[in-house]
């Protein structure tokens, strides 16, 4: 669908490239080559230049609408390459470069689902992408451009001036909980918007003040919305300098990602709820000396739902180093929605309320005393955009303290996937029945997360399809794996298998083996099976079929680290996970 569509993050960046064109817009350090890591910096005139050179090469190989696949290492190639293909006037479609000797399968089904007219890498992995490509037996093959042999420097006498560019802007295809890609179409007005609705519901609604030396820190993936929007967009969009990295800097040692928030002024950063955990666990205090986290604006908890006890541990463990509790910010959000929908202000008193877990199991929200039933974190009911909880049958939107269906309705919600046909399309352009006044009918957005209103704040429970039916109770089945995973600290996922005619639970747990000898181990795994069957029973009621041990990196996830609870049920099936107590 082609429209004469105005990019915003376009204007804004070569406006400031006009007005500031010698301050720092982004730096990128890579760790790969140096355990100290090599900082590379760009200008806003230079990512306007870069951007503009990119787009003239693109101009050559494809057409306006057409696709541009980024298959590249996280860099500022990739920053590059995103904005060049929107300038050129191109669909982009940032994706994960696969790991050496993986499948190259999902590359495939987005090569097919997309058929660029170009496919932008690095020299250092294009004969890889090269492969993937002719594996993929497109009907017309994409150019392979590499950024780096391009000359990005070059003074072209280019106009930044774009030309008619495509409705959409770029394709967030999914992470891949679900076996087939799916490219949420996103617009440059879905993508100012929700930007704007962000910075309202972060700063100006939270009053919280983000001075003009406000420093966007992440090390998330770019080709993931909440990293795209962090790293790439919002710095763009605001005009704050950006510290960016790779994900696999910070796996290897997360006191990277706190320092970075110590050393930057005025740091905003976000990652998922695993790695506040990580870098609670794996940052000693000889990482962290002489370190001060009393600046930080803040860090989004988002992309997975948000434990409370892994905040309080994170709060606890950086809070000698000026680390204050309301500097978390939980929030919720989904591609289809841009990125962000609603967030809450983290408070250990306040921030998370404790519900009875047979009632939620019910469908109904009692708060029950603190240390019992199940803890849910508090977020603001958001006004922009707009946000129901809605009975997924009948449509209609449901009282307070009901679980239903959160349904999000406003210009951040994507025009629909890529490609797909309507059937396939059906969680957009829902309408409710009967709005209450001054409730827009439609369209509205289906998010297939499950949540309620409680006095006047929004609890987010868990995805639909992962709803756990157990001799005919509902089990959520991240309450279940967050009580196994106070025991473990570990990864785990909570699935439902048939056994023996009935439906049962079923956990499976990623361990590191602990004793020397073969009794030691043996010894300890029983008694981990052990405190975890009496805490499921204790806390959910709930006897529990199998327990599963395996080691680290045994449970399937997507692209973004989220737990594949389908896969997992696939994989028991067939009796596939190796145990470490076999």
């Amino acid at each position: 669908m082609m429209a004469m569509a105005q990019s915003s993050i376009l204007a804004m960046l070569h406006a400031r490239a006009s007005l500031r064109p010698h301050d720092v817009a982004f730096t990128f350090t890579n760790y790969d080559d140096d355990w100290a890591g090599v900082s590379e910096s760009l200008t806003w005139s230079q990512l306007s230049r870069r951007t503009l050179n990119v787009a003239h090469e693109l101009g050559r190989h494809g057409s306006v609408g057409d696709r541009a696949v980024i298959l590249a290492p996280q860099s500022l190639d990739y920053i590059a390459a995103f904005l060049g293909s929107m300038q050129a006037g191109q669909i982009a479609v940032p994706l994960p470069l696969p790991h050496r000797g993986s499948s190259h399968e999902r590359v495939s089904l987005v090569l097919a689902d997309t058929s660029p007219a170009v496919v932008l890498t690095t020299s250092a992995v294009a004969e890889d992408i090269a492969e993937y490509v002719e594996q993929a037996h497109l009907d017309a093959v994409p150019k392979i451009v590499e950024i780096d042999s391009m000359n990005l420097d070059a003074n072209l006498e280019i106009s930044d001036g774009t030309v008619d560019l495509p409705s959409t802007a770029y394709l967030q295809y999914s992470s891949g909980s679900t076996r087939l890609p799916t490219g949420v179409m996103i617009s440059h007005h879905n993508l100012q918007v929700n930007f704007d609705q962000l910075m309202r519901c972060f700063f100006a609604d939270s009053n919280v003040k983000a001075p003009a030396d406000t420093t966007i820190v992440s090390w998330l993936p770019f080709y993931h919305d909440m990293g795209l929007m962090l790293g790439v967009c919002a710095p763009i969009l605001s005009g704050y300098h950006a510290e960016l990295t790779g994900p696999m800097s910070f796996l290897e040692k997360p006191a990277r990602w706190i320092r970075s928030l110590a050393a930057s002024p005025h740091a905003w950063s976000a990652a998922p709820n695993f790695a506040f955990d990580l870098a609670a666990r794996k940052t000693t205090d000889d990482d962290l000396a002489g370190l001060d986290l009393g600046g930080v604006l803040g860090i989004i908890s988002g992309a997975e739902r948000v434990e409370p006890a892994t905040v309080r541990r994170f709060v606890d463990r950086f809070a000698h180093f000026n680390f204050r509790e309301d500097m978390v910010r939980p929030s919720y959000g989904l591609a289809e929605a841009t990125v962000f929908v609603a967030t809450g202000i983290w408070s250990g008193s306040s921030g998370t309320v404790h519900f009875d877990a047979g009632e939620l199991s019910s469908g109904r929200a009692r708060r029950c005393a603190a240390g019992q039933g199940t803890a849910l974190v508090k977020y603001t009911v958001p006004q922009s955009p707009t946000l129901r909880i809605v009975d997924a049958d009948t449509h209609r939107e449901c009282p307070p303290s009901l679980v239903g269906e959160i349904w999000v309705h406003g210009d951040n919600v994507a025009e629909g996937y890529w490609r797909k046909p309507p059937e396939e399309q059906c969680c957009f352009g829902a309408t409710l029945v009967d709005p209450a006044p001054g409730t827009p009918d439609a369209p509205w957005l289906r998010t297939g997360d499950l949540g309620f209103i409680f006095e006047d704040a929004l609890f987010i429970v868990g995805r639909i399809k992962d709803l756990l039916i157990i001799r005919g109770r509902n089990h959520y089945p991240e309450d279940i794996e967050a009580t196994v995973h106070e025991i473990t600290r570990g990864r785990v996922a909570a699935i439902s298998v048939r056994l023996q005619s009935t439906e049962q639970l079923v956990t499976i747990i990623e361990l590191k083996k602990r004793g020397d000898s073969n009794e030691e181990v043996m010894h300890w795994l029983s008694c981990v099976k052990s405190d975890v069957t009496s805490a499921i029973s204790h806390v959910h009621g709930l006897n529990v079929g199998d327990v599963v041990l395996v080691p680290p990196g045994s449970i399937p996830t997507t692209t973004s680290g989220k737990i594949r609870r389908a896969a997992c049920v696939e994989q028991y099936r067939r009796d596939q996970f190796i145990r470490l107590d076999a």
